[in-house]
């Protein structure tokens, strides 16, 4: 499958409802099923702010958003400057063919290299194999267990805290 890498537009927003629509996609986020276009034009948007450190990611394939990812600040605190959280979903018929091994690589370039982050952050559902081996294909580590950590269905269900650290964290040179 052919894809591109670029960042969203607030054009993609029908692509967004589209992805986040699905039930296999919303269910394994901490997203909400029936998402409006607004909001996400809305969302994304808000992103193209100048000063956001956030980072967002699309692959499009044959014109159509088919996978998403983004770097967020873990948190607004100072010692926390270091840490950010990572996002992800693929649509249901693109999953397998490398969108988020490349999407994941991407961001995992841009922290290590570019954004001074020290610390990657996720949480993923313990249920949710193929995004917890992806995940540690990438250096992440399981760091804990969230019991009952959100409602999926009508269950609460148990997350994942997984990270990773900078491999070589830079150093200054002499």
């Amino acid at each position: 499958m052919e894809f591109t890498i670029r960042r969203p537009r607030p054009d993609d927003a029908a692509d967004f409802v589209r992805l986040m629509s699905s039930p296999e996609v919303y269910g394994n986020l901490l997203q909400m099923p029936h998402p409006s276009e607004e909001l996400w034009r809305q969302r994304l948007s808000e992103q193209l702010q100048p000063g956001k450190p956030d980072l967002h990611l699309v692959a499009v394939v044959e014109g159509r958003v088919m996978a998403s990812a983004g770097l967020h600040p873990a948190a607004a605190a100072l010692r926390r400057r270091h840490a950010m959280s990572l996002g992800i979903s693929v649509a249901p018929e693109a999953q397998g063919h490398g969108l988020g091994s490349a999407l994941l690589g991407a961001l995992i370039d841009y922290a290590d290299n570019w954004a001074q982050v020290l610390r990657l952050e996720l949480e993923v559902y313990c249920d949710n194999d193929r995004a917890v081996r992806l995940y540690q294909r990438f250096g992440f580590e399981i760091e804990g267990r969230m019991r009952r950590h959100a409602l999926r269905a009508g269950q609460y269900v148990d997350s994942f805290g997984m990270a990773r650290l900078h491999p070589r964290p830079p150093a200054l040179q002499d």
